[in-house]
């Protein structure tokens, strides 16, 4: 609701009132409570990234993902060593959460006096929406990697042991990308998802 009323708000410093051509002095320029919503949105979406890159490593691991094949390799036969499954989705997904911590960093402790001095107390409200977008984008594009592993994880395990919701996901996913079936290109598999 604040920033819904702060997007509809005058920011202006002095607001003029033009009924009674009044100058009304309020300070209405300075937007640190928005640069603070957007700074307390970074690290909440960045645990979801966070989360679903843990989940992913536990889901390519045998030992803690009830017998899943290693990185989710769909291969059977002898090639089976040759090929890498998720393992570089996990890689991917790893280096995406840690840029998405890295901007978690509050931008509105960095304010600066610009203006010679005129304006000395500068919100950061800007480059902390940016930030929080970047975030979501990065934090988007970890979920579509995590729903890819659970696709091949269900291919893997058994569409016959989904719930209906799992399994409206998979065959949505599946209209869009194939069963990871051998090494190939898997960033265009991401780009799908995201689309």
């Amino acid at each position: 609701p604040m920033v819904l009323v702060e997007l509809n708000g005058a920011s202006d410093n002095p607001l003029i009132d033009p009924v009674e051509g009044e100058a009304l002095h309020g300070g209405n320029f300075y937007g640190g409570h928005m640069a603070f919503a957007a700074d307390a949105l970074k690290p909440a979406v960045t645990n979801v990234a966070a989360l679903l890159e843990r989940q992913l490593v536990k889901l390519n691991q045998t030992h803690t993902s009830g017998g899943l094949p290693e990185n989710l390799v769909a291969v059977t036969d002898d090639e089976r060593g040759a090929h890498h499954g998720f393992k570089a989705m996990e890689i991917t997904a790893s280096a995406l959460t840690a840029e998405a911590l890295k901007l978690t960093m509050p931008a509105s402790a960095f304010s600066r006096s610009t203006e010679g001095h005129n304006q000395d107390k500068v919100s950061m409200g800007t480059i902390a929406a940016r930030d929080s977008m970047q975030v979501l984008d990065l934090t988007e594009t970890v979920a579509a990697i995590a729903a890819l592993a659970l696709c091949q994880a269900v291919d893997l395990r058994g569409v016959d042991q989904c719930r209906p919701r799992t399994l409206a996901m998979h065959q949505k996913i599946r209209q869009h990308v194939p069963v990871n079936s051998g090494d190939r290109r898997q960033d265009l598999d991401i780009q799908r998802v995201l689309e």
